[in-house]
This record gives C-alpha cells, structure tokens and sequence, in this order.
C-alpha cells in the first residue's frame, strides 16, 4: 500500500488524516488512546511495543493501534515522519471493552 491508498483507506473508513513527525530519540512510556488509529511511516522509523512485542515500522509500513491499546513509542537518531489517522472507537468496540 502506498501513501495515496493509505490516506484513501482512511477516509473511507472515517479517519481524520493528518501528517505528523517524532523528534529523534523520543522515548514515551507506556499509554493509551483514547481514539483508534492508523500510522503509516514516511520516513525515519517507530518502535511501538506492545506488552513483551516490539515492532519496529519503516518508511512505507503500517500499523493499526485500536483506543485503549496500552503501548510505547520509541524512535532513534533518524526520527520519524508519518501520516496519520484518527477516530473515534466505534460504539459496538467501546461496549467490549
């Protein structure tokens, strides 16, 4: 998927799309969202860990982080740039929870 498809699948599915950046050796503890969202890197890369899972995402990956997903956000010397979405959880994913 590229950048264009990404930002059309987001639309689609009723994300808010916007283009954001994380400086170079940004370390953020574990948190959540309170919105679902969608992360496709441009350049520099992310570390997202999840529990015990450590993902690392470069330019042209994607990943999902649904509301109330507790998560860490990590980037090296190089940053990232990205184009993101958000939205708010759906109604039927907040009443699982």
């Amino acid at each position: 998927m590229n950048r264009t498809e990404f930002e059309a699948s987001l639309r689609q599915e009723g994300y808010e799309v916007r283009e954001g950046e994380i400086e170079p050796h940004r370390h953020l503890g574990a948190h959540a969202h309170d919105f679902d969202a969608r992360i496709f890197v441009l350049d520099g890369a992310v570390t997202l860990v999840f529990g015990t899972e450590r993902v690392t995402y470069g330019p042209g990956d994607s990943c999902n982080v649904p509301a109330g997903t507790m998560h860490e956000e990590h980037t090296e010397s190089a940053g990232a740039r990205y184009v993101a979405g958000r939205r708010a959880p759906s109604r039927a994913a907040s009443a699982a929870q």
